[in-house]
């Protein structure tokens, strides 16, 4: 079986929306759509949540799902690549012992994602 890691990252210091992965969306934080595709899905032998907020952290936490580690502030920024940030996650995971065969990114801002699309990625 291939193990699978996934990453999100949700920093909560948007200049344009801020915040903009926890606003509601049809009555519900934007990010828990793709954190719930992503566990219907059953391709995530880890999804990993990547953010330096405390807010973040705390909607993340409420929908039922764990956190293991914060993302730095250094890591934070709006210039930023995402490379940088999948780097370090990957490479937290590696530290204790946790090895993945694909490493996949998903922004947490959509929700018009759906499992199919995943599944079918998941294929190529």
């Amino acid at each position: 079986m291939i193990k699978r890691l996934l990453i999100i990252p949700a920093r909560g210091g948007s200049k344009r929306i801020p915040l903009k992965n926890i606003k509601l969306f049809c009555g519900k934080p934007i990010i828990s759509y793709v954190i719930s595709n992503a566990k219907k899905s059953k391709l995530f032998s880890k999804i990993h949540i990547s953010t330096e907020s405390n807010k973040v952290f705390k909607v993340v936490k409420k929908l039922g799902f764990k956190i293991d580690f914060m993302r730095p502030k250094k890591l934070s920024g709006d210039k930023t690549p995402t490379i940088d940030v999948l780097k370090y996650v990957h490479n937290i995971y590696l530290s204790k012992g946790e090895n993945y065969d694909e490493i996949w990114t998903l922004s947490p801002c959509s929700p018009l994602l759906i499992v199919d699309d995943l599944k079918n990625a998941s294929k190529v």
